[in-house]
């Protein structure tokens, strides 16, 4: 379908397993690719919503002086937001565990960047999905943290695990964007890029 992506070796940078499935059911030959060292600060004066974007375009910039001319570099970020307030990946159990207690029993947005590099040409888009959870009792938390380990998550979760299936009353938005790429869009944006 994307015949004139074979033009470029698709290079996914990201740790993520998620991604790389993702993306892998596209049907579209990518490679791994992880620098290390990539600074993921930024500025406070950034409102919530445009950090992963901007980060996404952070980590592309950092690809930039490494790719080859026939190189297409995906990288992304993804994080969750609720009234203003950034939930990143959790340090430990208990920040985990604070986080869900935070999240239940409301309406969070989980917000995605998504850059497309070459060395000649950029696109970025950003996704945002809201998801509302009922409440999670302290059991349930500690249950899910126990036993899913999520501190490789946004926000201490993965909506396609356990605590997804009991706590998500609704989303409003891409359910793969959720699991950290809006495929979809993504999809959309190969197709003419």
């Amino acid at each position: 379908m994307l015949e004139h992506l074979k033009n470029y070796h698709i290079l996914l940078a990201s740790k993520s397993p998620r991604r790389r499935e993702l993306l892998a059911e596209l049907r579209i030959p990518f490679s791994p690719i992880l620098l290390g060292g990539i600074d993921e600060s930024y500025p406070d004066s950034i409102p919530a919503e445009d950090v992963p974007q901007y980060l996404a375009d952070r980590k592309a910039d950092a690809y930039l002086s490494v790719i080859k001319d026939k190189d297409l570099v995906i990288t992304a970020d993804t994080l969750v937001i609720k009234d203003g307030k950034i939930y990143g990946k959790p340090n430990n159990e208990e920040d985990a565990f604070r986080m869900l207690a935070e999240l239940s029993d409301s309406v969070h947005k989980v917000v995605t960047g998504v850059c497309l590099l070459t060395k000649k040409k950029r696109t970025s888009f950003t996704n945002i999905t809201e998801v509302k959870f009922g409440e999670i009792t302290d059991k349930e938390a500690r249950y899910y943290i126990d036993n899913y380990h999520p501190f490789d998550k946004a926000g201490s979760y993965g909506i396609q695990e356990w605590l997804g299936f009991v706590a998500v009353e609704w989303i409003n938005g891409s359910y793969y964007n959720v699991m950290g790429l809006p495929i979809h869009q993504l999809y959309q944006e190969l197709k003419v890029f």
